[in-house]
């Protein structure tokens, strides 16, 4: 918690350069590491959607912190006596990305930089590949989870305008998701790929 109000705290300080503000949205396809529980781990699509603000540092460098909320997690197979069953962990964040930008041309830029995040809810839903019935459906289990994650993230954006740009980044979760790791295994932590659409005012 206090990494993620350090973030914000990076964020803010930031305004008194501020040039541009802007919105974005798009698509998640998120994925966690090893998970030895499940036999077929997959992709998971969701989506993020936030604010921006974009500002100068030097003549080709910019800095652009962010407050996103972003839906990541995964999917998997398991077989328990025979029987095929789908889960689902669907864990949602607030995240404050603070990317550094290199803009190559006025149009298209590179970015690197830290994404803090806070874990906002937290389910999973295991279904019955056999029968097609929803075998269970948890309830918000956060507070068993780590409450805090952070990344690294790498991502490039073009502006067809001076206002709207498609964007894309992956960030590389760096925090196991788990509160309190059994001791002898692995840790799971948060990967994403994100690609959407951004508008400056």
């Amino acid at each position: 918690m206090k990494k993620l109000v350090l973030g914000a705290a990076i964020a803010v300080s930031s305004l008194s350069f501020a040039q541009q503000f802007g919105i974005k949205a798009g698509m998640n396809v998120s994925s966690l590491s090893s998970d030895a529980s499940l036999s077929d781990q997959k992709s998971k699509i969701g989506f993020n959607a936030g604010l921006f603000m974009n500002a100068p540092l030097a003549t080709n460098f910019s800095i652009q912190p962010e407050i996103m909320y972003s839906q990541m997690g995964d999917k998997g197979t398991a077989t328990v006596l025979g029987t095929e069953y789908s889960s689902a962990r669907n864990l949602d964040y607030v995240t404050v990305p603070v990317m550094f930008q290199y803009n190559a041309t006025p149009s298209f830029y590179l970015e690197a930089g830290p994404e803090f995040g806070l874990l906002v809810s937290a389910k999973n839903k295991l279904k019955n590949e056999s029968t097609g019935n929803t075998v269970s459906e948890s309830s918000n289990y956060k507070d068993d989870l780590n409450g805090f994650n952070f990344g690294l993230g790498l991502g490039a954006g073009y502006y067809f305008t001076p206002n709207v740009g498609l964007t894309a980044r992956y960030v590389a979760g760096l925090t196991d998701i788990a509160k309190d790791r059994p001791s002898g295994s692995d840790a799971v932590r948060n990967n994403l790929f994100q690609v959407g659409l951004a508008y400056k005012f």
